[in-house]
């Protein structure tokens, strides 16, 4: 396939830019120098790039089930440093959220 270059757009913060095809979301949105996503560790492990693809074409890596269940993902979300773009996409960004830990002395 040749190197085609598809549109983003991130709803929700009213923003868009260009990404070539199968590069890493959260690269393309970093080298058209956008802050439409939030950015972390850039390798799946924190969970701050998480976002929710509205519609469009994409395939996904690995990605950790600590930030992502297997539920979610059928829903369409998806970490933007582990989603490869195969076409235009819209998403809405801003998913990440701090899982509150209980320590064992709160629960009793």
């Amino acid at each position: 396939m040749t190197n085609r270059e598809h549109q983003i757009q991130v709803t929700n913060r009213d923003e868009s830019f260009t990404c070539d095809n199968d590069s890493l979301l959260l690269q393309g949105m970093e080298k058209a120098g956008k802050q439409a996503i939030r950015v972390g560790c850039r390798k799946g492990g924190c969970g701050m790039c998480k976002v929710k693809v509205l519609s469009g074409h994409y395939q996904t890596l690995k990605m950790s089930r600590a930030h992502v269940s297997e539920q979610e993902e059928q829903q369409g979300f998806v970490l933007a440093c582990r989603t490869q773009v195969q076409g235009d996409l819209v998403v809405e960004s801003d998913h990440f959220a701090l899982t509150p830990v209980v320590s064992p002395l709160e629960e009793a």
